[in-house]
């Protein structure tokens, strides 16, 4: 049993989890286009910090004492604007204005379309320098919040992540901690096929971070890691967690077809109706 997080709250995460990936499908087939399949995978991963995690306040959301939570890989934004939307942020019913001409909703977020989103995200491979240039900087001026960035699996194929990881590394980034989404996919065919990425725990350790794998479907071991992660003070962490891209929908578990594409009305109503049946 987990020292952090009571059963009971855990029961109600996963519950939470199950009505984003309901609202995730909802939007997605409204928008008729988008990125399915990892919005899907980080559900539970997004759910746990937006409700546990994550010092926030939706009322406020541009709180100097917050933590910056950055969204490298921009595409799986439907999964942030629906925990966003159920924690506070603004209304549900505008989860359906997803990608729509003018909508606060964009298909990569926009910083200064929508509080509470902390940078414009879209070029795989940036985010983790935003989060380092965000992080170095709050040590300059001798802040306590933590910065969190979320990344793809994927997006480690791009040479200036590993700029940032080395910088992150060296200069013992404490305050950083990242979170990689290892679901193994990528738009045209499975991570280990079309540039391999293992070993990538060590590749991490190599460059001076603590490193710690979660199953990113556990609530509780995902919140332990985050969690140990802030009693880290002599490195940065990254917390590799596993993943399964379209987590919740039977048919779409697994299948990297679905990276890019959306379910249509009539795949939608089955899949909605798949979740619900998974919390009877």
């Amino acid at each position: 049993m987990s020292h952090y997080i009571h059963d009971d709250k855990i029961k109600d995460l996963e519950l939470m989890a199950n009505k984003i990936r309901q609202s995730i499908i909802e939007m997605l087939v409204e928008a008729g286009s988008g990125h399915t399949a990892g919005s899907l995978g980080m559900a539970d991963i997004f759910t746990a910090l937006y409700f546990h995690v994550l010092n926030h306040d939706p009322k406020n959301p541009d709180w100097p004492e917050r933590d910056r939570l950055i969204l490298s890989n921009g595409h799986i934004c439907p999964v942030r604007y629906a925990v966003m939307a159920h924690s506070g942020y603004f209304p549900v019913e505008e989860l359906k204005t997803l990608r729509k001409f003018g909508s606060r909703l964009q298909g990569h977020p926009e910083r200064n379309m929508l509080p509470g989103v902390e940078t414009t995200s879209g070029p795989l491979g940036s985010g983790l320098g935003e989060a380092v240039g965000i992080a170095y900087g709050a040590r300059m001026d001798g802040k306590k919040f933590k910065v969190y960035c979320a990344m793809s699996d994927a997006e480690h194929q791009s040479g200036n992540l590993w700029e940032s990881v080395m910088f992150a590394g060296n200069n013992k980034l404490s305050n950083l901690i990242g979170i990689i989404d290892r679901n193994n996919i990528q738009i045209s065919g499975m991570t280990e096929d079309v540039m391999p990425l293992e070993p990538l725990r060590a590749k991490y350790e190599a460059f001076n971070w603590h490193v710690l794998e979660v199953d990113g479907h556990n609530i509780e071991e995902f919140v332990d890691a985050a969690e140990e992660a802030k009693t880290i003070f002599e490195k940065p962490t990254v917390i590799i967690a596993h993943t399964i891209p379209g987590k919740g929908i039977s048919e779409m578990e697994f299948d990297y077809k679905w990276h890019g594409i959306v379910p249509k009305p009539e795949d939608g109503e089955r899949f909605l109706k798949e979740l619900r049946k998974n919390v009877e």
